[in-house]
Formats: structure tokens, sequence, C-alpha cells
């Protein structure tokens, strides 16, 4: 009986790991390619964010935009709101035809993920949860009529233990889709996103109009578990996701379509480097082993053959830092081409 049941998990596992990893997806048709972009990250690359933005806009030619609003920029003060800077991406983005993927609440990408503001980091749970909420309210509103906003994003990756957060709730998470629903007259799907190697994405369809996922292939990976263990701080290692085929990526996605109905997008393409340090701190020497000319061209063309249709690439900001910087354009050109051959799709 030991046996046959053996036999039969072996048997089980060899076609569960075929589903997942053998086989060929269908590239698609038309590809939409965007960019994320955040204020804070660039400005921390110490570059004039405004030129790096418009860059984006008018040199690189995006029409789709993935912005992060850091609360701690939003709303600095207690009761004292911020829109300036944010008002004026808005208003570039439709000047310029191009849609935007708004990202709101505590956590909202770029470390360390959750920008709670100084006076926000003094409350407690329920009392943070009361302020986001406010948060929520008074940006959906502000943007609710909005010709460029075509997607709200709740929080990033909230479900998924990574970045320097106070906590995880998937209740509020609930909370937080349902009072952006309310508000929004128009209903702009909302995209809920998690890690695109580590996680299932199912409790994420559960809540989202759209599943978000991102898409990485060589990083620095810290095992936490080990260096908790140890005591240590430094422990890791470099990384390469080769043994994620095209087609794990297609093949729950076309799950999470015919159990939810809904969508997955990748909303972060590895486009920068993933290192030990912060690229602020890291030496061109140590970035280079994660992202340079021909592993960004590499990741391109991954993408492709995943049979996904809309890929948001990660590290605009970077590639605009290489090239103003550093005179290190090529990233920037190769991006520039991408997006012109979208556009010529478009015609």
């Amino acid at each position: 009986m030991l046996t046959k049941f053996i036999l039969g998990l072996l048997v089980f596992l060899l076609l569960l790991f075929g589903f997942f990893f053998v086989g060929e997806p269908q590239q698609a048709k038309e590809i939409i390619w965007g960019v994320n972009f955040s204020q804070k990250h660039s400005e921390n690359l110490g570059l004039n964010w405004k030129e790096n933005y418009l860059a984006l806009l008018e040199d690189l030619g995006a029409k789709n935009l993935r912005l992060a609003v850091h609360w701690d920029l939003i709303k600095p003060k207690q009761g004292e709101y911020n829109f300036e800077d944010l008002d004026w991406q808005i208003e570039q983005a439709k000047n310029h035809d191009a849609k935007i993927i708004l990202i709101i609440g505590m956590k909202t990408t770029r470390w360390p993920e959750c920008h709670l503001p100084e006076w926000a980091k003094k409350l407690d749970k329920v009392q943070q949860q009361g302020q986001i909420l406010g948060l929520l309210r008074t940006i959906v509103l502000r943007y609710k009529n909005s010709l460029a906003i075509e997607y709200w994003q709740i929080e990033n990756e909230p479900l998924f233990p990574f970045g320097d957060c106070p906590w995880r709730d998937k209740k509020f998470l609930n909370d937080e889709v349902a009072i952006v629903k309310y508000l929004d007259p128009q209903q702009r799907p909302i995209i809920i996103n998690t890690s695109g190697e580590w996680s299932l994405w199912l409790k994420e369809a559960k809540i989202g109009d759209i599943v978000g996922t991102s898409l990485y292939r060589k990083i620095w990976f810290t095992p936490t578990l080990i260096n908790k263990l140890w005591g240590a701080q430094e422990i890791g290692m470099y990384i390469d996701y080769r043994f994620f085929p095209p087609i794990y990526f297609w093949r729950r996605a076309q799950i999470i379509k015919k159990i939810f109905n809904k969508k997955v997008i990748c909303v972060e393409l590895q486009a920068e480097p993933w290192g030990p340090l912060l690229l602020y701190d890291s030496p061109l020497e140590e970035q280079e082993k994660t992202m340079n000319l021909e592993q960004f061209q590499k990741n391109i063309e991954f993408a492709k053959k995943t049979g996904l249709d809309t890929f948001y690439l990660w590290g605009s900001e970077w590639w605009y830092w290489l090239k103003t910087n550093h005179n290190q354009p090529e990233i920037w050109n190769q991006s520039k081409k991408l997006f012109s051959s979208e556009r010529g799709n478009e015609k």
C-alpha cells in the first residue's frame, strides 16, 4: 500500500512539474510596454526628478506609467496635504496622452516599501489604518475625474512579506478596496500585486480586479531564516531565476483567468540591478552583476515568451541616471527602441 502511495505521489509530482515547467506559450500579438516612476527614488539618485519624468514622456515616448504615491511626500505633516508634485505628474501625463496606474496606500514601492510619515509612525495600528483610509479618500476624490488615471493599485505587494513595514492585514486591504470602489464614479479596475516567482496569486485575485505580478531574472538573495538562526545580517548570494521558465508564468495566469476570470499583468519587470546594497550605495561594477545592456535585452525577450501582454519596466530612473550622470545611454536608448516599436504597432 505504501509503495502504491509513493508511486502515485511521484506520478502526481511529475505531472505537476510538466504542467508548470514544460512547454512554450504563444507570444501575445500585441504587447503594452510601460515604465515605473518614483519621484522619491529619482531624487535619491541625485536627479532632477521633473527632468527625469519629462524625459520618460518626451524622449523615451512612454505612454503607460505606473506612479508611486508615497505617503510621506503627500502628507508630511498631520492634517496637511501637499499635492503640488503629484498634480504636476498627472497633468503632464494627460498632456502627453499617457495613461497611469496610480499606486496608493501605505506600501507603495521602493525601499523601505512602507513610506510612513514620521508623525504616522507614532500612531498605533488602528490609528494608522484610519489615517490610510483618509489618505485614500482624499486622493480618489481629488483625481476621480482625471482622464489620465486608468487603474488604481491599492498598496504594493500588500500580502507579500517584503519591506520594512509595521504590519500586514488582509481584512484591512479589503476595506481599502471597498472605499476606493465606493468613491470612484468611473469604477476603474483595481490592481492587487504580488511576487511573480514566489506567490500563487490566488489571494490577490480574490480581492482585486486585476492581478499584478513582478518578473525578475537575476537578484541578490538574502535567506532571512538562515540569517536569523545564525544572527547574521550579511549572508546572501546572487541567484539566477532561470529555473522559472516562461511557461511557469503563463500557466498560472491561465489558472487565474479560469478560476476568477481575471487578467494577470506584469507591473514590475526587472530592468535595473538588485544587489546587496541600495543603488545609491552600490558601485557600478556591483550593479552590472545583475543588470547591464545584455541582461536588459534578455529580460525583454524572456518577458515576450511568457505570453503575457502587459509589462511595466522597473528602473527608468536608473536608466536616466546612467545616461545623464555616467554617460552610459545604452539601456536608455534600447528602451527608446522598445517604446518606438510599440507606437509603431499602434499605427
